[in-house]
């Protein structure tokens, strides 16, 4: 019979002590791939799907404009779900910008979408895909569908701005679809969350520590994204065109669309998620983050105008900023406490220094 020394002893107690302190984040890097990631991954690509019927039908005159509008604000709302989750392909190539040009400082979706029709007004596919991401993205087709300057109930005028929505829908179908695959690939980003060490992650704690940071710098863009038209880059002047999809007056839904995702994140499709990985000894914390996130919902929920009329009176720019204070504990709770409680750095990320 094989003898144990007491050092192979002690050495074989060490490894399982290892294995037993990594089984936790991998359980959860797993959970959250398959019951928050892929399946947002896939509500995505599925929008676009639809986002490109519904501009080939509207363009067929089979389609109400409130429909192709309901249409849009499906897609960019599953893509504003993505936000917390941007890992891997999203993150590389400038991906993201395909799909919304935001911010849009100097109007540049109007100029360049009406640049290139006046230049290109038999518009290809080929041509709208070799462009700038200022026109290939969901930003250009909110200019199109909300402008009060294009009425698309005129023939003439839907005949010219038709040819672009297709692209866009067809442009947007392509990347998604492509995305979900690369995602789902054999060595793609969904083994890579499953299986370790892998030539991304040495070890399942690292993946963990990957989606946290990205919720983390998400939840801070999204304040960045309604402190902008509050003024609070800008000395307290609101800045109504600065908000996200203010066109259509989605800036507040699309938000609500990225909390929820990052809540997700953090419980779980199970109870499944981040919360899962803290002890008794920080049951306190986890309190705390589950009522931050019920507040920013709740907060969200009692808005019931769109973003630019509430920065048009003071009651409703009180209650814009409560919410900016609201995703703002929710922000550093988990930058702080959270990463902390986990041993993760967070780090720098890419809303610093905005």
């Amino acid at each position: 019979m094989l003898q144990r020394t007491p050092l192979a002893v002690a050495v074989l107690g060490l490894l399982l002590a290892g294995c037993g302190a990594e089984e936790p984040y991998t359980r959860v890097s797993a959970a959250l791939t398959d019951g928050v990631l892929l399946p947002a991954y896939t509500a995505w690509a599925e929008a676009d799907r639809q986002l490109v019927d519904s501009a080939q039908t509207f363009c067929a005159g089979e389609q109400s404009l409130e429909q192709a509008r309901a249409s849009y604000l499906s897609a960019h709302r599953s893509w504003s779900a993505l936000q917390p989750l941007q890992l891997g392909p999203l993150s590389e190539n400038n991906l993201a910008w395909q799909v919304q040009f935001w911010p849009d400082k100097k109007n540049l979706v109007a100029r360049q979408v009406e640049a290139l029709l006046n230049s290109q007004p038999q518009l290809t596919q080929a041509e709208l895909d070799k462009g700038s991401v200022v026109v290939q993205g969901l930003t250009a087709y909110e200019y199109v569908l909300f402008d009060p300057n294009i009425d698309l109930g005129d023939s003439a005028v839907q005949q010219r701005y038709c040819p672009l929505l297709i692209a866009i829908g067809n442009h947007q179908q392509a990347l998604s679809s492509d995305v979900l695959a690369r995602w789902k690939d054999e060595d793609g980003m969904q083994a890579r969350l499953r299986s370790f060490p892998n030539d991304r992650y040495a070890d399942a704690q690292e993946a963990v520590s990957d989606l946290l940071r990205t919720q983390v710098s998400a939840i801070d863009g999204l304040k960045k994204k309604l402190g902008a038209p509050l003024g609070r880059q800008s000395k307290g002047v609101p800045q109504p065109y600065q908000a996200e999809a203010w066109r259509s007056g989605a800036s507040l839904a699309i938000l609500a669309a990225a909390v929820d995702s990052a809540e997700r994140l953090w419980q779980g499709a199970n109870q499944d998620g981040l919360r899962s990985l803290l002890n008794s000894e920080h049951s306190e914390l986890a309190t705390r983050i589950g009522a931050a996130y019920a507040d920013t919902r709740q907060r969200l929920g009692a808005l019931d105008q769109p973003l630019g009329q509430l920065l048009a009176d003071e009651a409703g720019r009180t209650a814009l900023n409560a919410l900016y204070d609201s995703l703002n504990r929710l922000h550093r709770l988990q930058e702080g406490e959270l990463a902390r409680a986990l041993g993760i750095q967070i780090g720098f990320n890419a809303h610093d220094g905005d």
